[in-house]
């Protein structure tokens, strides 16, 4: 089994996961050898801080080895084809977590590959965050099922895992996005169709404030994602109105929290009055990734 997309998990698959979370981080002890004798690689093509420390951590408490490599210091930077290149790591590692700049390496990585492959983040999905952000919502509320939340911002990856996981655990979601930063059509009709087995809603606008009003969570991401860099002026042109702060906040319910996926521009999508507020769980959030991670590799691999 591959984990490239939040909808590569069953529903019942899903809810699992996010149980599985909560019962290692109340008892991380009785994990501890769970990965014994077992190799994971993790390769990347992008920077990163919280998926690399998380699942490198995670890993190694859990009682495996973990080889890290950036894209550079193999020979898929001279043209070897990644088909090659994971029939050969599936001889030499258990499991491979990517972090990669197209979903189409992901997809041809795992096609070729006789062990499990994880999706660290791709330009499409990040499913670990996601899976991460519902365990996060279920420990402040108790429930999945019927909660409100708003994601305001870019239609990104992010977006596109958050609106596939919510309707399969029975979240309402709004997206607000300005017009033409929409998230992905495919991933809207998906949530539909998903949302409706589970009685949940789905919906896409463009006024933050319609989709901030009597929520339990707002949750926001940058505005100029890695590789966007060329679009950053437009962009920040376009996400004018769109920043989580007090004002939004008081649009929000009352006892509403506020989750980043990190790293966070302050003073752009999210200020630092709220970031650093008492209404955010943010930093729970990105602690809940290291015991996330736990259960992700465990369901692959344990």
């Amino acid at each position: 089994m591959h984990l490239l997309s939040v909808g590569d998990l069953s529903p019942k698959g899903l809810e699992s996961v996010i149980l599985e979370t909560g019962k290692i981080k109340k008892k991380p002890g009785e994990y501890r050898s769970r990965l014994k004798d077992r190799v994971v690689l993790m390769l990347f093509e992008k920077p990163s801080t919280r998926t690399r420390i998380s699942f490198e951590t995670s890993i190694l408490q859990l009682g495996g080895d973990v080889i890290v490599v950036n894209k550079a210091m193999t020979q898929l930077e001279r043209g070897e084809t990644i088909k090659d290149s994971a029939r050969v790591l599936s001889r030499y590692v258990d499991c491979i977590v990517a972090r990669v700049l197209e979903h189409d390496t992901l997809t041809e990585l795992s096609g070729n590959a006789e062990i499990p492959v994880i999706n660290g983040l791709s330009d499409m999905e990040h499913p670990c965050q996601i899976i991460s952000d519902l365990y996060t919502i279920y420990e402040v509320k108790g429930r999945l099922r019927g909660v409100n939340l708003a994601y305001i911002g870019d239609g990104n990856n992010v977006c596109n895992s958050l609106l596939l996981g919510c309707a399969m655990t029975g979240v309402n979601i709004t997206v607000a996005s300005p017009k033409g930063y929409e998230p992905v059509g495919e991933f809207v009709g998906r949530a539909v169709k998903l949302a409706e087995k589970t009685g949940s809603s789905v919906k896409v606008v463009d006024d933050p404030r319609e989709a901030a009003e009597g929520v339990d969570f707002l949750y926001t991401d940058v505005w100029v994602s890695m590789g966007q860099e060329s679009e950053e002026e437009g962009r920040l042109k376009a996400f004018q109105g769109y920043q989580i702060n007090k004002e939004i906040l008081g649009v929000a319910g009352e006892d509403c929290r506020v989750m980043h996926c990190l790293p966070a521009h302050r003073g752009l999508e999210i200020t630092d009055e709220v970031i650093d507020g008492s209404e955010s769980i943010v930093w729970d959030q990105a602690e809940n990734r290291l015991h996330a991670h736990k259960a992700i590799l465990l369901r692959l691999l344990g």
